[in-house]
């Protein structure tokens, strides 16, 4: 409890707590910047982090600003995800072999699996085929599928990296990318 002398004010302190941005640390070793990851998408603006022994420069997804490997007596920092796992490129080279069962296709460098989309040639544009396979291994399927008589079916094939990211089901004549309104799970 608190005394008063007579004829004191009694004055009561508030205390607002404003949080302040941390600031940049930094010793004879190391020194640390505050940074937001991927500088909010901007790379030019992304993360260096310095000491005598090592350096470490991130932008987005890991990348190395100059494109390549950095390195040093104790370490090593690859160029980051974007190079070493880029998106899918369309998939060509779609054949049906003469067994009318068989399909294959050209391998897309950047795929580690492929999604084979189907279809009766009657639903074309739609949404360029429905899911009929996922996670295919290799460049090829087997499809026992015979469409009705006097009715048509078509094949695309998309490729997918390590990221589970899906390339481009291709572009339509007017040069617009095909959309893929359910992709395969």
């Amino acid at each position: 409890m608190m005394a008063r002398a007579a004829g004191s004010i009694l004055a009561a302190a508030i205390v607002v707590s404003i949080p302040l941005p941390a600031l940049a640390q930094s010793s004879a070793s190391y020194k640390l910047g505050e940074h937001a990851f991927n500088a909010g998408g901007r790379p030019a603006q992304a993360l260096v982090s310095t000491s005598v022994s090592y350096r470490l420069t991130l932008d987005s997804i890991g990348e190395s600003i100059a494109g390549q490997a950095l390195g040093g007596a104790s370490y090593q920092l690859e160029g980051g995800l974007a190079s070493t796992y880029p998106p899918p490129g369309e998939v060509d080279g779609l054949e049906l072999l003469g067994d009318l069962q068989t399909l294959t296709w050209s391998w897309e460098p950047a795929s580690t699996a492929y999604n084979v989309y189907s279809g009766l040639l009657s639903t074309l544009p739609g949404g360029y085929g429905t899911c009929a396979i996922s996670r295919v291994a290799g460049a090829s399927w087997g499809d026992t599928f015979l469409p009705p008589p006097g009715a048509g079916a078509f094949y695309l094939v998309t490729g997918e990296n390590r990221l589970r990211q899906e390339g481009t089901k291709g572009y339509t004549s007017a040069g617009a990318e095909r959309s893929n309104p359910s992709p395969c799970p």
